[in-house]
């Protein structure tokens, strides 16, 4: 066997493992593993065929449709994820922004409203797998958890008054929060006792189940007990609106559609699917590596989710994202690894084939409680207020993303608070926190004067740090920070210690513009020097002319080793 060849053979595992991560785990699967995985297998299914259900009212397609979204991307991702415990499935927040974006285009109810809304999950798909392909795993920290806590804030208001008049048996009214609510109110002596106690039963049942019970499948049991007390009272002609025979089988394979026309206006709810679900997402299977064990790959995660959404299109399903929730429940039942998936899968499976005539008398108003209950677990208040302590900023702009979800639609509020950390993102980077510091006594060690009063500084020199990278955008403030610090020094100092390690990156503009102020001071009888320049950063430097200006001999690795020689040039009258 030649070297190349004997190359190839020994990087084709690699390989193998990199593209399809189960050929990592599966090998080394423990026996003991199997007992805990199947019992979690079962907690899944428990969760996720109800849940399912409910959340396909959200989207606005028919419950069938939820159960089809199960079985092909918990097999996906089983094949394709990098995290061992993740579940991928249906999610409220990206639920309703497929509703919305689907919604722009065709009515709901149609079947070119349910056709649309898979080939939805198959352009989500592509585009995971595009940005995946792209090594494009940082982009889900575009969206800081102040910006996503307020967009799902906004989302459980949002989707609880979305499913109140399903709840109560009343018609729905449309238009923003505000427009649901006062529609809402209006219409409340229209609500039906039958529906409105079965829907209020079924959320307290909910909330004390998920309070008293935490480890028992609350939705599977109110589902349940509600299905077989509607079904026992007489189905539909209770007056209670029931889900109605659901077709048994698996789903036909169905072509997305490919229209240009259609998919240009479909794209943006795709992107900002693919954005928000991938952050929440990351979250999850990162929450889940810290407590399970083992890596996540952002890139590959990208892959797996792609793989997902695209056959739970094909399939007749709708668009899916890792789930928090259904992963919190995989890790309560001791699951191990993805074994716990595909036994949940198979569980699905046979659902959709045996078991759906058991679903005919589930009551919409159980199915609106299931999502409520799952709106109010999902709300953290708390984290606002404890924001608005924190970071008043930040919680300004938590509570900007709320409002505008409120009041303009939650793309439009998720794209505002998306805007609004990226200027801070700039504001921030174009104004560095620049210091003058002194040395704290006793120690070889400078800090900020402001924030510690008693360092000692020594006249005539100042010791200055910029505080950030120094790029276009933020040179001219740095400067102007030095100038300031010189005006204020007392006495006025004749030497500049530049502490440049908080400098990971100067760019040419700030080359030029580090360079033509030095010049200046140095024309007004002000000499210069560096400490703790990082190689690449001091590269940029020479190449801009600054060392050969400055020199070499003025350049130190340590701040003491610059204090050090000013006092040793002081003291002999020398100067650079």
């Amino acid at each position: 066997m030649t070297e190349q060849s004997h190359n190839a053979a020994r990087l084709t595992p690699i390989v193998k493992r990199q593209l399809l991560p189960i050929a990592a785990w599966l090998p080394g699967y423990q026996r003991d593993w199997l007992v805990p995985d199947i019992l979690a297998g079962l907690a899944v299914w428990a969760v996720m065929v109800p849940e399912s259900m409910a959340y396909s009212g959200i989207v606005g397609v028919p419950p069938i449709m939820g159960l089809y979204t199960i079985v092909p991307p918990l097999v996906a991702y089983a094949i394709l994820g990098t995290s061992r415990l993740l579940v991928v499935g249906p999610d409220t927040a990206t639920g309703l922004i497929s509703a919305l974006t689907v919604g722009a285009i065709v009515s709901q109810g149609t079947a070119d409203y349910n056709s649309l809304t898979s080939t939805l999950a198959v352009l989500i798909g592509f585009f995971f797998l595009l940005f995946g392909v792209c090594r494009m795993g940082w982009m889900a920290a575009f969206i800081p958890t102040p910006v996503m806590r307020g967009f799902i804030e906004g989302l459980v208001c949002v989707t609880i008054i979305g499913q109140v008049p399903h709840l109560l048996g009343i018609g729905g009214g449309s238009g923003n929060f505000f427009s649901k609510l006062w529609y809402l109110l209006q219409h409340l002596r229209e609500v039906s006792f039958a529906p409105a106690l079965t829907g209020l039963l079924s959320l307290g049942a909910m909330l004390w189940l998920r309070h008293s019970a935490p480890r028992l499948p609350a939705a599977l049991v109110v589902a349940a007990v509600a299905t077989i007390v509607v079904g026992l009272l007489g189905g539909e002609a209770t007056g209670i609106s029931v889900v109605g025979p659901l077709p048994s089988g698996l789903p036909h394979f169905t072509l997305p559609n490919f229209d240009p026309t259609i998919l240009s206006e479909l794209a943006p709810g795709a992107l900002a699917i693919v954005l928000v679900g991938y952050a929440e997402a990351l979250g999850a299977a990162k929450a889940a590596a810290a407590q399970g064990g083992g890596d996540v790959d952002p890139n590959q995660e990208l892959v797996a989710h792609g793989g997902c959404n695209v056959l739970s299109g094909l399939f007749g399903g709708f668009l899916v994202v890792g789930s928090l929730s259904k992963t919190s429940v995989a890790m309560a039942a001791g699951a191990h690894t993805q074994i716990a998936n595909l036994v949940a899968a198979a569980l699905s499976f046979l659902t959709l084939v045996l078991l759906t005539p058991l679903f005919r008398d589930l009551p919409h108003p159980a199915l609106a409680a299931i999502v409520i209950a799952a709106m109010l677990h999902l709300s953290k208040p708390d984290y606002l207020r404890a924001l608005y302590h924190r970071n008043g900023w930040e919680f300004l702009v938590a509570v900007i993303v709320i409002a505008a979800e409120l009041t303009l639609g939650v793309l439009q509020g998720i794209a505002l608070g998306v805007v609004l950390a990226l200027i801070l993102l700039i504001y921030r980077t174009s104004h560095p926190q620049v210091a003058v510091l002194g040395q704290i006594p006793g120690v070889e060690i400078y800090r900020d004067i402001n924030l510690h009063p008693d360092s000692i500084t020594f006249p005539g020199l100042l010791i200055w740090r910029p505080g950030g990278d120094l790029f276009f955008a933020s040179v001219g403030r740095a400067i102007s920070g030095l100038r300031t610090s010189l005006a204020a020094s007392d006495p006025p100092a004749t030497h500049v210690l530049f502490v440049a390690d908080s400098v990971d990156l100067i760019d040419t503009s700030s080359c030029d513009e580090l360079l033509n102020c030095i010049k200046d001071l140095r024309s007004r009888g002000i000499t210069f020097a560096f400490a703790r320049v990082r190689d690449p950063v001091r590269d940029r430097m020479r190449a801009a002319g600054i060392e050969d200006v400055v020199g070499a001999e003025n350049i130190f690795d340590r701040v003491g080793d610059g204090v050090r020689a000013w006092q040793k040039a002081g003291s002999s009258g020398g100067s650079n």
